[in-house]
């Protein structure tokens, strides 16, 4: 903090510098521990993909590295396009691998259909929807969970949704992302390469990601790295401005969702400050100042992490064991 004075100066850092220990500790790792020739990146267009793409580019050489892009229908078709920009300006090779065929076969359409109409019974063909939660802000303590659902003549309903349609909504939407990671190993298994993870430190630490879904990984390059830390490496590592501006997005649900909608109370940028005030002891007092809030709002966030850590913390946990084996 500068002079004492929180603000958004304390994520600062040297991009430079920073872009330099990563490489050289991907390299390290890669020669050391993972061993293996490459890297697979699963590009979507968006800020961390493509970041750590260009990192994996730094570190070992554009020819060691191949993206992997992994539409399927519900896809915005911006991802596919920014992706493909973001791997013209690094110079790798992509591999496209279309997932709506996969995902049909194991019933992910079919299931997350079946749970939105347990809450809106006409959704069928020509239909859009998402999740949201509710507001903290407004209502503290306590998250709900609606669906937004818009029909093809653009009419929108929003309704409460109970626990068991949204789990099997959530349950059908995992299928994507572990599907997707089965083929991140299947071109890593063929070319004797690794799989980068893409999550920087607020989707780390906050358990947004699915587990063996991208929650998995050999080497996670940037979840040291708050998003806006993520931000200022893009442009140090010249990343197409198209992306650098986008919005993110989950790029999940047939309507555009964003995280701030779906996860996190706050959008990123503020997200990642009060996450570094609770990582480091800022008093609520402080970050209350710095963002415009009420010191209760940001003890209510900080209250928030800590349910998300510990909700998800099994997220991170290995198979656990009835008793330790030794294999050394």
């Amino acid at each position: 903090m500068n002079g004492g004075i929180f603000s958004k100066e304390v994520l600062r850092l040297d991009p430079e510098r920073e872009v330099e220990r990563i490489c050289a500790r991907v390299k390290e790792l890669m020669l050391t521990q993972v061993k293996r020739r490459g890297l697979v990146v699963a590009l979507s267009g968006g800020i961390d993909s493509s970041v750590t793409a260009a990192l994996a580019v730094r570190a070992i050489g554009k020819e060691r590295v191949i993206g992997l892009e992994m539409p399927e229908r519900h896809s915005s078709g911006e991802s596919q396009k920014l992706s493909g920009k973001l791997a013209a300006a690094l110079g790798i090779e992509t591999v496209l691998e279309e997932i709506s065929a996969a995902l049909e076969a194991v019933g992910c359409y079919r299931k997350y259909d079946e749970a939105v109409r347990m809450v809106v019974p006409g959704y069928g063909e020509g239909w859009k929807s998402k999740i949201v939660i509710s507001n903290n802000m407004e209502h503290p303590g306590f998250t709900s969970f609606y669906l937004v659902a818009q029909d093809g003549a653009q009419g929108t309903t929003r309704v409460r949704l109970p626990f068991k349609p949204y789990l099997q909504i959530v349950a059908a939407t995992n299928f994507k992302q572990r599907i997707r990671k089965m083929l991140e190993y299947y071109h890593a298994d063929r070319l004797n390469f690794a799989v980068a993870g893409t999550p920087n430190r607020l989707e780390y630490d906050q358990g947004f990601f699915v587990k063996l879904g991208d929650g998995a990984a050999d080497i996670k390059p940037i979840a040291h790295l708050y998003k806006s830390q993520v931000y200022q490496l893009a442009e140090y590592l010249g990343v197409p401005e198209e992306i650098r501006r986008r919005t993110p997005t989950t790029d999940t649900y047939s309507l555009a969702q964003g995280q701030d909608e779906f996860y996190f109370s706050l959008p990123y940028p503020e997200m990642d400050l009060c996450l570094f005030a609770k990582n480091n002891g800022v008093a609520p007092e402080s970050v209350a100042a710095a963002l415009g809030l009420t010191p209760e709002q940001v003890r209510l966030v900080f209250q928030d992490i800590e349910v998300k850590r510990s909700s998800t913390r099994y997220l991170h946990l290995p198979p656990l064991l009835v008793e330790a084996v030794d294999w050394q």
